[in-house]
């Protein structure tokens, strides 16, 4: 398992395996999102297997599929509200935690400065330069 912190409030990780959860939980962690489709992941990674696994070890879990390439304004919507309903810290995943940091900025684009949104996952070798212009296009809106 290996967490990045985005903010104190937010981090991301490459795919977890379902006995990961009672670590993530002891790290501190209320709430966990998952964005990968299950048509990517092997069925003992599957959406309803990981939420077992993270209610079985006290997290609340969210699905919110992110399908590489084809990122919709409602998976941001959806992340934007799993990570504003949450009591404490986030863990949101995806196979490398690229797209999760990515449903992030987008979710943030307007609360915090555009830089910020591409600099703090970069940190992690997540390169967001690109959404750019859709960044500063949502913090417009």
């Amino acid at each position: 398992m290996d967490i990045r912190p985005l903010t104190p409030d937010y981090a991301v990780s490459p795919q977890i395996d379902p006995e990961d959860f009672a670590a993530i939980k002891a790290a501190g962690f209320v709430r966990v999102i998952n964005n990968r489709p299950d048509g990517e992941i092997p069925p003992s990674h599957h959406s309803a297997v990981m939420q077992a696994a993270a209610e079985a070890a006290g997290l609340e879990f969210v699905a919110n599929p992110v399908i590489g390439g084809a990122m919709t304004m409602a998976n941001v919507t959806t992340q934007a509200a799993a990570m504003q309903g949450a009591a404490g810290p986030v863990l949101a995943y995806c196979a490398s935690g690229n797209r999760s940091s990515i449903c992030w900025a987008l979710a943030q684009a307007g609360q915090r400065p555009t830089e910020e949104l591409i600099a703090i996952p970069a940190r992690f070798g997540y390169n967001l330069e690109g959404l750019r212009p859709q960044i500063e296009a949502l913090a417009r809106s």
